[in-house]
């Protein structure tokens, strides 16, 4: 390849938009002038794909899209407001159902969350406890990035779930270090005790294997733009019978939980994105493990003393988070924007941020492995020209920046 060509491997971030998915996009916005909630022949039309293709995706997501026990499919701006109607968006009917709201006075109940969590999850979560209104508690995870299973275990003596939780929300893989957590375990065992889980699958959708059935949730949040998708929407599935309060209030569409004219064009892209990650998942986890096994082998090699963080734990075949001891992750990333590769400290929503990785920290990592790590991010687009020459420059500005 152009040895002065940009390398994107930010793909956690965001992923370029599939030419198809665009193109979908520009039909359906043309083609379809009515507004869905508008009750002439052009506005029952729109609704008619708009519907057509919310079912589509909760049927692609493993969930029940026909019949009376249907799941729903709430569209929401992205995976943030995703995450925010899961929360905010449950607790109001938790709290006049539960016998927590009378044995707590002062709050509502517990929520569980990990020590990793997106900060979509984590930020809201820590409002609501300042507010007063949850009692926040947090699984701790291991040096590997895996949640401590013992503390899953209902009644074991450091169990974060108790008497009083009313709500769990729980990734179901990490953003920065790709690991993947055991939800449905997590989900059966708050099953016995009747505690509703959400789990935040932004990171993991279209990139391995998902069943909303399967893993047992009452909640979980997608975002296409992860896979090749659009920007600008999201989704929320909902089992069936799951019942929520919106977060603002307007109109009447999506039943009343997230008013306003759903955008039928990003709508189609969201579903024409899946489908094309569903149809060639297998071949896409395949060749984005080989690729990212080939980057950290070369950069291992290359660069003694560096960490792969979590790979002792089952990972997502696009992410790599490495370690490089000695050298300052920030003026890592700037040395690799000038040399040409896209990469990132963490989430985007906290880049730019000084804080260390609030995800390495839980992890108890030693502090020079977290003051220089970054995170290196495939897509179904990376190319295997890309990540050798990725690799030399990387290694390149890793051994500028051990000399200085």
């Amino acid at each position: 390849m152009n040895p002065s060509a940009p390398i994107y491997l930010d793909n956690n971030s965001t992923t370029p938009i599939h030419p198809e998915v665009a193109e979908s996009m520009l039909r359906a916005a043309t083609d379809l002038v009515g507004n869905p909630a508008s009750q002439h022949s052009l506005g029952r039309k729109t609704r008619r794909v708009l519907e057509e293709v919310r079912e589509g995706i909760v049927s692609l997501l493993g969930g029940k899209s026909g019949g009376m026990e249907a799941d729903r499919l709430i569209f929401t701006s992205g995976g943030t407001e995703a995450n925010q109607l899961a929360i905010r968006g449950w607790l109001p009917p938790i709290w006049k159902n539960t016998p927590a709201a009378e044995a707590l006075p002062r709050y509502q109940g517990c929520m569980a969350v990990s020590a990793i969590e997106h900060p979509s999850v984590a930020s809201v979560a820590e409002a609501l406890h300042r507010e007063r209104q949850i009692v926040l508690e947090r699984w701790t995870v291991e040096q590997a990035g895996m949640i401590k299973t013992h503390e899953v275990d209902f009644g074991g003596a450091n169990c974060v779930l108790h008497e009083h939780t009313i709500l769990v929300s729980i990734m179901l893989a990490n953003n920065e270090t790709g690991v993947i957590q055991p939800v449905s375990r997590i989900a059966e065992l708050c099953a016995k005790y009747d505690i509703p889980v959400h789990t935040d699958a932004v990171q993991a959708v279209g990139k391995i294997p998902i069943d909303f059935r399967d893993l047992g949730v009452a909640a979980m949040s997608v975002a296409p733009h992860k896979f090749h998708g659009p920007l600008g929407i999201g989704g929320l599935l909902l089992k069936h019978r799951t019942k929520l309060e919106p977060l603002f209030h307007g109109g009447f569409q999506q039943g009343g939980l997230r008013p306003g004219t759903e955008s039928v064009a990003l709508a189609v892209g969201f579903y024409t994105a899946l489908v094309m990650a569903d149809r060639e998942l297998s071949k896409r986890q395949t060749r984005m493990t080989a690729l990212r096994e080939e980057l950290e082998t070369l950069l291992l090699a290359g660069a003694p003393g560096a960490v792969i963080i979590g790979a002792a734990s089952p990972r997502l075949p696009t992410t790599t988070c490495i370690a490089f001891p000695g050298i300052n992750r920030q003026a890592l990333v700037m040395a690799l924007d000038m040399a040409g590769v896209a990469c990132s400290t963490g989430s985007a929503c906290a880049s730019g941020s000084s804080e260390p990785s609030a995800t390495l920290v839980a992890m108890g990592l030693p502090q020079e492995q977290i003051e220089s790590a970054i995170r290196l991010s495939l897509s179904a687009v990376t190319t295997p020209a890309e990540v050798q020459e990725a690799a030399q420059r990387i290694l390149k500005c890793v051994n500028h920046l051990r000399r200085q």
